[in-house]
């Protein structure tokens, strides 16, 4: 609609600038036909037509060439400006605007500038983004290195009993597998980002895959005393099994950290339409409510004491929603009119028909699960 438009009123100056020319030809010639009256000279009527005629085109072309040099520096005016912000752009200075005069502001013109304009607030945003990123990476790393480099040199005093010695030396073991997930977590992000991750989607049951993720990190929530309640609808999705994996052990970890001792864990997945809905539901503190619309922002953290003492690093969920939208769904987390935090996973169901032929499902293969408690304590799980 837009488009259109555009193309009326282009076809609208094309037609009010030939009727400006048509108007100033007959001016012309109108001059030149009573200078000549002035003149009182009477040639012959053939003479005197092409005179009058080659003077008002003369005049005409005066007047063409006049105009031609005011619009031509007006229009130098408006692409200098428009090359005074490319270059500025060039430079890294991303919060600039072009202005145009209103009778230059049209047309391709008009679209040229909105472009460049459009691209300049985009490129500030990712510069906003990338400044963030930076100095949250930099703060991230330089918290552990911190307490690496000083429990370094205490290490270095030689009358630290062996209990000392063991208890720092176990700091640095614990900052250095922080640093080591943060790390991959990065990767993981980054590799996400790039569209160039690895991902073979193939028909998944959702259930079953869930219910070996709650067992295999029975030690993480039974440590606690806690409740774990899994109500679960057989529900089929495609997807890759060992990327979806890594989101229900980010949440059951996050619900495991954030509910207190004795405390309870609520699991569900239910049918509704075409999609599969997972919920997971803690009996903690919540979510702050000013802090809902961005604990999916990387580096985020909704609680910066609990977070740091839990070693999260603010990009679990972040990698969550990336891999949950590389499915055609979507994550979303609110609180409970209760208590404690809700995060809803939705998913397409698989296409594939009950008793149509299926590809291999390695991930869905008969091994035995034995092996599912040992990968999930190799996983990284963050907030």
């Amino acid at each position: 609609m837009k488009r259109l438009g555009s193309k009326s009123r282009f076809r609208l100056k094309i037609a009010f600038t030939m009727a400006r020319v048509a108007v100033l030809l007959v001016l012309c010639w109108t001059a030149s036909f009573y200078f000549f009256e002035w003149l009182a000279w009477e040639p012959a009527p053939l003479v005197g037509q092409l005179l009058k005629s080659g003077a008002g085109f003369i005049l005409f072309g005066c007047i063409l060439y006049l105009w031609g040099r005011f619009a031509r520096r007006k229009q130098m005016e408006a692409f200098q400006a428009i090359l005074d912000a490319l270059a500025a752009i060039a430079k890294g200075d991303f919060r600039v605007s072009i202005e145009m005069p209103r009778e230059m502001n049209e047309g391709y013109m008009e679209n040229l500038v909105q472009g460049i304009n459009s691209m300049a607030a985009d490129l500030d945003k990712m510069e906003i983004l990338r400044q963030e990123f930076i100095s949250n990476v930099s703060h991230e790393i330089q918290s552990p290195l911190t307490s690496i480099s000083g429990f370094a040199r205490v290490l270095k005093d030689s009358e630290l009993t062996p209990l000392q010695r063991e208890h720092y030396l176990d700091i640095i073991e614990q900052e250095s597998v922080r640093l080591s997930r943060l790390s991959d977590s990065m990767l993981k992000l980054a590799s996400l980002d790039s569209d160039k991750h690895p991902f073979h989607p193939v028909p998944v049951r959702l259930d079953k895959r869930l219910q070996r993720i709650i067992l295999a990190g029975e030690p993480q929530w039974s440590a606690k005393s806690l409740e774990v309640e899994a109500q679960m609808d057989p529900a089929e999705t495609d997807a890759d099994a060992d990327l979806l994996d890594q989101v229900w052990i980010n949440l059951l970890h996050n619900a495991v950290k954030f509910t207190p001792d004795g405390g309870s864990i609520q699991i569900a997945l239910r049918k509704t339409g075409e999609e599969a809905v997972v919920t997971f539901k803690d009996t903690g503190t919540g979510i702050p409510n000013a802090s809902l619309p961005h604990i999916f922002e990387r580096f985020y953290k909704a609680d910066q004491s609990r977070t740091r003492t839990g070693g999260g690093s603010g990009l679990g969920l972040s990698i969550s929603r990336k891999i949950v939208e590389m499915h055609g769904g979507a994550i979303a987390a609110h609180n409970d009119s209760g208590e404690g935090a809700v995060f809803t996973v939705t998913l397409p169901l698989s296409r594939t028909r009950p008793g149509s032929p299926r590809p291999a499902r390695p991930a869905e293969s008969a091994q035995p699960a034995r092996p599912a408690a040992p990968r999930l304590e190799q996983a990284s799980l963050i907030r």
